[in-house]
């Protein structure tokens, strides 16, 4: 503060001398000076005393009058703008400076008759005030902010990075430990088979006169009978008759050792059956862990912040934003991990009113060049009271989606379901499930899946990692008949690349200009294993493309012998550019193809790709 008071008190001397400066018998710094210093908020008053005292001190009389008059229409013209408008723009100020000096010198006779200069030297000295305006005013602009930014806080991340790390590493620990754990067992260890003839012996042998000769001399067949038998269970699933038979030439109680053998042998399968279960949700736990020591280790590698790079920029967004009526009290940069840039500004306006969001964008975008848009949920308008606004870089492309639905004939709901989502790293997802059967219970489990991968999307969790967390959560769930396919299409619209994420799903189809792809599926729904098999593949998309999702209903009723061929052609000779349109146009040549019947719930979701102007 006495740093800004120091410099108010500079600018009034320097008012004062000034106005001893002339070129040619005309003192054109004296208004050019007045606008560019009282344009800057800072003590007005003060400034514009010590400036008349200057001119009253320094100047002949008349170029007092003449000079003292420019000073005071561009003072009125100033504050009747901040009135109206809650700012006064540069060039406005510059501007009326000029004019009203031009229009004195040329009109000068007023007050000196003695005056004989010709009307364009009014003119030029009027241009030369416009000019020096616009130049003092940037100047000064910087000279009484650029040390307060530099004292500015810059907005912060949130604390509790390093302890977030450790978090992060913990879950990571303990997700190694489950997954070390989690080891399917495929048969039976030597020490199993061994317990399971101990039970067999306890149960028949222990009740039998022969026991001691047959379990105790060492010559005795019997183990070596038992563990055969067994053998043969596991191999076929019942005694092998030969093994029976070798059985029964040295034991009595053969048929209640055989039903008792395999009594044993199915309580140990059905042992391991639950033992592999248990690994099987030990292993889904430990990818929930990593996923969520994933999420962690993210959040606690906040973007770099890169404003002592962008200073500059930062400044001539101050400036700009100045101009607008908007005051920057802070300003960052940073530089997230996927390269983008993104912007957090602390700003207010002067006076009561509202100023629009987007003239910061345009601010923004005149002093750095950078195309920006601000972050989802962020507020519209800019008032008194300070606020916090985050501004991305603006993506390339822009979407329009659309679809179209039908519902099984005599089924009150649809068993698909679907999503559009636009996530704040700038993707567009379109997800679509498609639920085993129909009806409300296909119903409710297709919702199901598209509400887990949208939740674990908006979290920040990759499309992997939200597709298995999404498995995993139907796999512990243990509803053996209700699977769903997934259907997921993510377009980055920064680069106009697009990652299609395919289980158990139909077809989906790319229309281009000149041709339509076909992308195919053959894997197994979700909820099915617990390790789910992906199938992901990535196109280049480009202005004007259409992306085509669609369930299993509309291609499998097709009655053709190639359904993709038949879909491509349908696609193919659609004529039109609006994607709600497109899908039902669509769905109504499907109907053509099944009589109009609808065999099964039918589902097109259609986006558009356009290239931003």
């Amino acid at each position: 503060m006495k740093r800004l008071k120091t410099k108010q008190i500079i600018t009034y001397f320097v008012g004062m001398l000034i106005c001893r400066v002339s070129f040619a018998g005309c003192y054109p710094i004296i208004p050019a000076y007045f606008a560019a210093v009282y344009l800057q908020d800072q003590g007005r008053a003060a400034f514009t005393f010590f400036l008349y005292l200057g001119m009253v001190l320094f100047l002949p009389i008349t170029q007092t009058a003449k000079y003292a008059m420019a000073v005071l229409v561009t003072f009125v013209v100033i504050k009747m703008s901040e009135w109206v408008n809650r700012h006064c723009k540069v060039t406005l100020a510059a501007g009326t400076a000029g004019v009203a000096t031009a229009v004195l010198s040329v009109f000068g006779g007023v007050f000196n008759w003695m005056n004989d200069r010709k009307p364009v030297s009014g003119i030029l000295e009027g241009i030369f005030i416009f000019g020096l305006t616009m130049v003092l005013h940037r100047f000064f602009y910087f000279f009484f902010q650029k040390k307060e930014e530099k004292n500015g806080a810059a907005p912060q991340m949130l604390p509790g990075e390093e302890r977030l790390k450790t978090y992060a590493d913990s879950f990571l620990g303990l997700s190694q430990v489950f997954s070390g754990m989690s080891v399917d067992k495929k048969d039976f260890a030597a020490e199993e088979y061994g317990r399971m003839k101990d039970e067999i012996a306890g149960k028949i042998c222990i009740s039998c006169d022969q026991c001691a000769l047959c379990w105790e001399r060492e010559k005795s067949p019997i183990q070596e009978y038992f563990t055969a038998l067994i053998l043969s269970i596991r191999k076929n699933g019942v005694p092998d008759e030969k093994e029976e038979k070798r059985l029964r030439t040295c034991c009595p109680y053969t048929s209640e050792v055989v039903e008792e053998a395999v009594r044993v042998f199915e309580k140990a399968k059905l042992n391991m059956a639950w033992y592999n279960r248990l690994q099987e949700n030990r292993e889904v736990i430990a990818q929930q862990l990593s996923a969520m020591a994933y999420i962690m280790e993210d959040c606690a590698k906040p973007p770099e912040d890169i404003s002592a790079k962008e200073e500059k920029a930062l400044s001539e967004i101050r400036y700009q934003a100045k101009e607008r009526g908007i005051f920057v009290h802070e300003g960052a940069v940073y530089e997230k991990k996927d390269g983008k840039r993104q912007l957090a500004l602390s700003v207010s306006v002067k006076k009561d009113g509202c100023i629009p969001v987007k003239e910061l964008v345009r601010a923004v975008h005149a002093a750095t060049g950078w195309c920006v848009r601000p972050h989802r949920d962020e507020k519209n308008l800019i008032g008194k009271e300070r606020i916090r606004l985050v501004f991305e870089e603006d993506t390339r492309y822009h979407t329009v989606h659309g679809v179209a639905r039908l519902v099984k004939e005599g089924a009150s709901v649809s068993g698909d379901n679907f999503s559009f989502q636009e996530l704040v790293d700038g993707e567009f997802v379109m997800s679509l499930s498609d639920g085993m059967g129909s009806g409300s219970r296909a119903c409710k489990e297709s919702e199901m899946v598209i509400e887990l991968i949208e939740k674990f999307l908006e979290a920040g969790f990759s499309k992997e990692t939200a597709i298995r967390m999404m498995n995993s959560a139907m796999v512990i769930r243990g509803e053996d008949d209700l699977f769903s396919t997934v259907d997921i299409s993510a377009l980055n619209l920064y680069d106009g690349n697009c990652t299609f994420y395919k289980i158990g799903a139909s077809a989906t189809f790319i229309r281009r200009a000149d041709c339509v792809e076909c992308l195919i599926s053959e894997n197994l729904p979700v909820g099915v294993y617990h390790s789910v098999e992906i199938e992901k593949t990535t196109r280049s998309l480009s202005d004007g493309d259409f992306i085509i999702m669609m369930s299993d209903g509309v291609l499998e009723y097709l009655n053709v012998p190639h359904p993709e061929e038949a879909m491509e052609s349908i696609i193919a000779g659609i004529d039109t550019n609006h994607p709600g349109r497109f899908a039902k146009q669509l769905l109504d040549q499907v109907l053509v193809y099944t009589d109009g019947k609808v065999s099964d719930d039918m589902t097109v979701l259609v986006a558009a790709v356009w290239e931003k102007a």
